[in-house]
């Protein structure tokens, strides 16, 4: 049975406390055991579990990763601290990333929820009116001698249209209804759904942004620690396993140093970091600060692509409040028409 993973709101905190008991002196496995004593059954199981894991001798990272319930990037960035000696560091990071995500994901559910059910509404409504209602003042408008023509008329024809394909629409209406309630209200489903669009426009867009920014934290730890370029690199690789481009513009980079390239031009040129990064990192590893710059590179780009994903979230409920006002006028031009042909019939 496939384990279902843990909220973005439970990966933070547990991220979180973590830290503060490594920071504290206290061993990681002691450290899981004490988070275990204090939470509710279901993750003291997995928490005591992964505490017997460490006290045996496996890493916090293979014990993440067995668990089986965290994404790749928590366990990857684990494996990074770990072989960087900043194992409490990538946890904060963790918890800050998932922190953010579950911010995200509030703001999501708000701006989806309510505008998607007002523009489910609107289209309920005006099936009926274009179906049932309308061809009643058909008619009334036949009786008089005449006969519906122009905008009112092509309602009509879109009206008896709806009224044959009536099953179908009934039964998509009640599929978007479900889908966006499950994607508003559901995480897992809205995972699922991110993990689909992330495979096939994964990078691209905000989403390469984001990848762009955990790739560049990864990296910032790796030269923080002075472990070699190479494996810095395959390290921030690894962590996008479910991006194979990704991984290649890593792979691209890795051949570019070997070829005596320098690092900020071999980032460049295989488009793992923007040009304006790879510029600041230039002028850094010439002053001898390539560490620093890099940490605030990483920074900079993970703020960049979250405000980038917060405007994104922030459009769809303009769009759907729009789209509903459209539904409504359509609404008025569907009955007002054909009054106003009665109207001007019978005077």
């Amino acid at each position: 049975m496939e384990k279902k993973g843990l909220h973005h709101a439970e990966i933070s905190a547990l991220c979180e406390e973590l830290a503060l008991l490594l920071h504290a002196g206290v061993g990681a496995g002691d450290g899981l055991a004490l988070l275990a004593e204090e939470n509710a059954e279901g993750d003291r199981e997995l928490l005591t579990g992964m505490a017997g894991q460490v006290d045996g001798g496996a890493s916090l990272a293979a014990a993440f990763r067995s668990a089986g319930q965290f994404p790749p990037y928590v366990t990857g960035l684990i494996e990074v601290g770990e072989r960087s000696g900043r194992t409490e560091e990538a946890l904060l990071s963790l918890s800050r990333y998932y922190e953010r995500r579950e911010r995200l994901n509030r703001q999501v559910r708000s701006a989806l929820l309510y505008p998607a059910v007002l523009l489910i509404l609107m289209l309920v409504v005006i099936v009926i009116l274009l179906a049932q209602v309308l061809p009643v003042f058909n008619e009334v408008y036949a009786s008089l001698g005449g006969q519906l023509t122009g905008v009112a008329g092509g309602l009509l024809s879109l009206g008896r249209m709806l009224d044959q394909c009536m099953p179908l629409l009934c039964v998509l209406l009640a599929a978007a209804a479900i889908c966006l309630t499950l994607f508003s209200a559901h995480d897992g489903f809205r995972d699922r759904v991110l993990g689909i669009w992330r495979k096939r426009m994964g990078d691209r867009g905000i989403s390469r942004q984001i990848r762009t920014a955990q790739i560049a934290q990864a990296l910032a730890m790796g030269m923080r620690s002075g472990l070699p370029l190479e494996e810095s690199l395959t390290l921030a690789g690894e962590l996008q396993e479910d991006l194979p481009a990704a991984q290649q513009r890593c792979a691209d980079c890795q051949i570019y140093l070997e070829q005596g390239m320098d690092l900020a031009e071999a980032l460049k040129n295989s488009s793992v970091l923007p040009p304006a990064a790879c510029r600041l990192l230039a002028l850094g590893l010439r002053g001898g600060t390539g560490d620093t710059v890099m940490e605030e590179v990483a920074s900079r780009l993970a703020d960049e692509s979250e405000d980038a994903l917060e405007t994104a979230v922030g459009r769809v409920e303009p769009v759907l409040v729009l789209s509903s006002s459209i539904l409504v006028g359509l609404i008025l031009l569907s009955v007002m028409l054909p009054l106003m042909h009665i109207m001007t019939a019978i005077g």
